[in-house]
């Protein structure tokens, strides 16, 4: 069970950070959108 919250926690995770590379313009959007994925990740932890 923990292996597949790790696996969607890794793939939410990439696609965050795909996301984040191809949106974020400035520096401060950039923080935003790690911030974001950082949430995501401890949410599919959960």
């Amino acid at each position: 069970m923990k292996s597949i919250a790790r696996t969607l926690a890794w793939a939410l995770a990439l696609i965050i950070v795909a996301g984040s590379l191809s949106g974020c313009n400035t520096v401060r959007g950039m923080g935003k959108d790690i911030q974001a994925g950082g949430r995501a990740v401890e949410r599919a932890a959960q």
